[in-house]
């Protein structure tokens, strides 16, 4: 069994952290981002691997950065044969990577070199893909471009949200870095270069991804209306009221164009119960939303609470 540091902060890592542990490998450090206000009350909260470690009475260092000495002093004191990185959020420089004598290795939530980066969850259902996966990648200097150990393929069904493919990808990643570790206690991995072609970067979602543009075709609003799910939500502001701004929980795109040649943004006439959006291609049906402060609601219930009509308009960013 090896002693490792072991560096993450969401609830992704934590499910690795678990079966780490379960496994039988001495955890001498975990590492996470710092708390962070959140909620209405702007509390500070503990990420999940910060909460899950002390359940399991594992030492916790949230250092901000780890460019200093002083700040590398704990990692170096922890004397580890390996540190399992897993959505720490934070870049580790040449001196960390070179501490452990097993070097860094990383769970990664993609088939690299495709998705590089923050949200390659989000961004691979964004994007139509119809496969992502897991890859246990050798760390070196460069964002997630070290040469692969150990990768695995798992499919993306046209009813995955971010969430499920998420729980999904974190099992894989568990059992898979478990088994990363089992065979690096005995002797290396082979290793191979990640390839020159097909690099993409999942570049970290803002709150700009989140308003629904629907400028854009209703086949992408619905992909990432689905990767979206749950977080952070993707909203859409209908022009009434003073700027009402909703939730979109789930949608689907209408196989029919917009026969009315409807601006984008408009709602159009439907059967009853039925809220439809023109886009700038086809048409967004919505089907669950959310009003703030309220609950997520099939969309048939939410019009008997607020009637959208034929003809009313959301908001639609500038172009």
């Amino acid at each position: 069994m090896l002693r490792l540091i072991f560096a993450g902060t969401p609830a992704f890592a934590a499910t690795v952290l678990d079966a780490v542990v379960q496994a039988g490998h001495e955890v001498a450090l975990v590492l996470c981002q710092p708390d962070r206000p959140a909620g209405r009350g702007q509390r500070l909260v503990a990420p999940p691997v910060k909460r899950r470690a002390l359940e399991l009475g594992l030492a916790v260092g949230q250092p901000a950065r780890l460019r200093e000495e002083v700040d590398r002093a704990p990692l170096r004191a922890a004397s580890a044969d390996l540190m399992l990185v897993v959505a720490y959020g934070l870049i580790l420089p040449q001196a960390v990577l070179d501490l452990p004598r097993l070097g860094c290795i990383n769970v990664h939530a993609s088939l690299l070199p495709r998705w590089r980066g923050a949200a390659p969850i989000q961004r691979a259902i964004e994007a139509g893909d119809h496969e992502t996966g897991i890859t246990i990648m050798q760390m070196e200097a460069g964002l997630d471009t070290g040469p692969m150990l150990l990768r695995e393929a798992v499919p993306i069904t046209d009813l995955d949200t971010g969430g499920s493919l998420h729980d999904r990808l974190a099992t894989v990643g568990a059992r898979l870095a478990v088994q990363a570790l089992e065979q690096l206690a005995v002797g290396p991995l082979a290793a191979t270069a990640q390839s020159e072609t097909g690099v993409c970067y999942a570049h970290k979602i803002d709150r700009d991804d989140a308003v629904l543009d629907w400028h854009q075709d209703a086949q992408t609003l619905a992909r990432r209306i689905r990767a979206f799910d749950p977080v952070p939500g993707c909203s859409a502001v209908l022009a009434a009221e003073n700027g009402l701004t909703l939730k979109v929980w789930r949608a689907q795109a209408v196989t029919e164009a917009n026969p009315e040649g409807a601006l984008p943004g408009t709602v159009l006439r439907s059967p009853e119960g039925v809220l439809r959006v023109a886009c700038g291609q086809g048409a967004l049906e919505l089907t669950e939303l959310q009003r703030p402060g309220g609950t997520r609601q099939p969309v048939a219930t939410f019009l008997r609470g607020r009637p959208i009509a034929a003809g009313e308009q959301f908001q639609v960013l500038p172009r």
